[in-house]
């Protein structure tokens, strides 16, 4: 087993024993039921946890061509703090913004918190993906900044339509792990 596979599947178990709940029915962000969930909180929040899957995604960001990282909060901002981090002193350091729900009614009032300048490209990481309907919030305020999206960047995909609805887009969904890896 290479080092990469092992810590491949070092997460996929922490996700397996922290974040998989399948303990009754629970009611999706995109307004659908399931019988399972992930709560990506707890695997972020744990320091082995969070350290393999910003390894594991700052690696595909690497074979794009990005100058910022970053997603709709709360989901993606854990991921997007540790990318960051962790590319710092690499040949292609990464700058992070964060996009809110909602436009903050003070300061600035922006959607956006961070650095994101006009004609760059960004990868937006997001934990979880269903629909991706939640992630297409984020895409379309990046667009309106004037940068490119690379590609969306997911910890886990449930396969419910969202690699469909990002291709719609033109965007390529890069998936850690499918539900079908649990």
């Amino acid at each position: 087993m290479t080092e990469e596979t092992a810590k491949r599947e070092r997460l996929r178990r922490i996700i397996a024993e922290r974040s998989l709940r399948r303990d009754r029915v629970f009611k999706l962000a995109s307004g659908r039921e399931s019988n399972y969930f992930f709560n990506l909180k707890p695997t972020m929040l744990d320091p082995e946890g969070i350290n393999l899957a910003a390894d594991a995604i700052l690696a595909r960001i690497a074979e794009l061509d990005a100058q910022y990282v970053g997603g709709l909060v709360m989901g993606a901002v854990p991921l997007m703090a540790a990318i960051v981090t962790k590319s710092a002193g690499t040949p292609h350091p990464l700058t992070g913004f964060w996009v809110r729900k909602e436009r903050k009614d003070h300061g600035a009032e922006e959607l956006i918190d961070g650095e994101l300048r006009p004609g760059a490209r960004a990868v937006i990481v997001e934990d979880v993906t269903t629909t991706g309907g939640s992630v297409l919030k984020a895409i379309r305020e990046v667009r309106a900044k004037g940068c490119a999206i690379a590609a969306v960047i997911t910890v886990v995909d449930r396969l419910e339509g969202a690699k469909a609805a990002l291709a719609q887009e033109g965007i390529d969904l890069i998936a850690l792990y499918t539900t079908e890896d649990f």
